[in-house]
């Protein structure tokens, strides 16, 4: 089934996660979606983190899911950005690469079935 979830990155100055090497670099809505789409379709983000980890074994397998046809959108309104991915990952992943790429500074808008 997949997921349409809304989200919001109110400053986006500000979204970047705590390791500079797995943030987002985006400076536009644009690029914002493309990163976070790339990070969905694709497990190079999951496992950099993954290796990083003193337990890299004992890392959740699920966190590395990935839906290679997540599709995702950004919109500029005013200084905020606006993102709608659509993919089939189920929360738990989706989540764990948010705060990887923006860290806290991102708002869950709505969630429903697409």
């Amino acid at each position: 089934m997949t997921i349409r979830y809304h989200l919001r990155l109110p400053d986006p100055a500000l979204a970047r996660g705590a390791e500079p090497a797995l943030s987002f670099h985006a400076h536009g809505a644009e690029e914002f979606a493309a990163q976070l789409q790339a990070a969905l379709r694709d497990d190079a983000l999951f496992r950099r983190w993954r290796d990083a980890q003193a337990e890299p074994d004992n890392v959740d397998p699920l966190l590395g899911a990935t839906d290679p046809g997540a599709q995702v959108s950004g919109e500029q309104r005013g200084l905020q950005i606006d993102l709608v991915a659509l993919t089939a990952l189920p929360s738990s992943p989706f989540k764990h690469r948010l705060r990887l790429l923006a860290g806290s500074h991102w708002e869950l808008r709505d969630v429903s079935a697409a």
